[in-house]
């Protein structure tokens, strides 16, 4: 009796082929399909990249806060932007051994004006939150939306540590960390809003190791190191690089005069390099750092010091 037509079973004189054979695109369905895996490629590409604006050492159209930016380390910080092209707003604020920094802030400003950037300068205590506020609303208003803040005001009041007053000692932190932290706090909004920020906080050797008569000092110093780690911490999810340098023994006005001259021999000495540092080594390095070129360096303390802490 022959199968029934239900019961009987396919040919096998060849393999059976695979449903997915049996379909053969079309040509608009292959370019669609094309299209498809070149904008997946495109996104996975995206995801990997920096959100930063595509600068490498050029800073046209970012606009750059440096606090105490009238004179030495952060006067060549200035400088150095504005002949990158960024526009840039420095503070000063006139205390004990600083007569003529109103002068010399007007000198700063007009030197950042000759090369056809804009400048705002404007006294302000980073001590005051409040002025801190007022300074940051006035340069946005002026120059427009900050992508820069370098955090280098900063005093010393150099004294054995059982001869410090309670005034020496409050005055250097709430300078050196509490100002930088006035700073961070106020710009960190626009940053997080806008995705994109740089800021690098001038610490010091002496924050990584200290010397007789600088409890104060390496104590605020010290201090903004661990603000450098926690801010690159917290706001590393915005886009924002946080990071610091730590600068040795830099000739300024401040330490040719006021720093005893065997003092200055023993740092020659013990940097490596057998040279004191100038200004501009530590603006070469901050400038770096707000770059592109270091879009994948956050929470790091690059020494400026010449070997001082080998």
């Amino acid at each position: 009796m022959p199968p029934h037509p239900s019961e009987r079973l396919p040919r096998t004189d060849g393999p059976t082929p695979h449903p997915a054979a049996q379909y053969s695109p079309t040509a608009p369905e292959i370019v669609h399909m094309q299209d498809q895996v070149e904008q997946l490629l495109v996104e996975m590409s995206e995801e990997t990249q920096s959100k930063s604006l595509g600068y490498g050492s050029s800073l046209r159209g970012r606009v750059a806060i440096v606090t105490g930016g009238a004179t030495g380390i952060g006067r060549a910080i200035a400088l150095e932007f504005a002949r990158h092209g960024a526009s840039v707003a420095f503070n000063y604020f006139r205390h004990e051994g600083a007569e003529d920094v109103r002068e010399e802030a007007e000198a700063t400003a007009r030197e950042i004006a000759h090369m056809e950037v804009r400048v705002h300068h404007a006294s302000c205590d980073v001590r005051d939150a409040g002025e801190v506020k007022r300074f940051v609303k006035d340069v946005h208003e002026e120059l427009g939306p900050m992508h820069i803040l370098v955090n280098n005001a900063g005093i010393a009041r150099d004294r054995a540590l059982w001869r410090l007053t309670d005034e020496q000692w409050r005055t250097v932190l709430d300078t050196n960390l509490t100002g930088a932290f006035h700073m961070i706090r106020a710009v960190a909004p626009m940053f997080r809003r806008q995705s994109d920020g740089k800021i690098v906080n001038v610490s010091s050797v002496h924050g990584i190791r200290s010397e007789f008569g600088l409890a104060n000092y390496s104590a605020s110093k010290a201090g903004l190191l661990g603000l450098t780690r926690s801010a690159a911490l917290e706001l590393g999810p915005s886009n924002v690089n946080v990071n610091a340098v730590a600068p040795g023994y830099i000739r300024t006005t401040r330490l040719t005069s006021g720093v005893p001259a065997e003092i200055l021999d023993t740092a020659r000495e013990r940097a490596v390099l057998g040279r004191l540092g100038d200004p501009q080594d530590v603006a070469n390095v901050v400038l770096f750092l707000c770059s592109e070129y270091a879009r994948h360096i956050t929470g790091a303390v690059i020494p400026v010091d010449g070997g001082h802490l080998l």
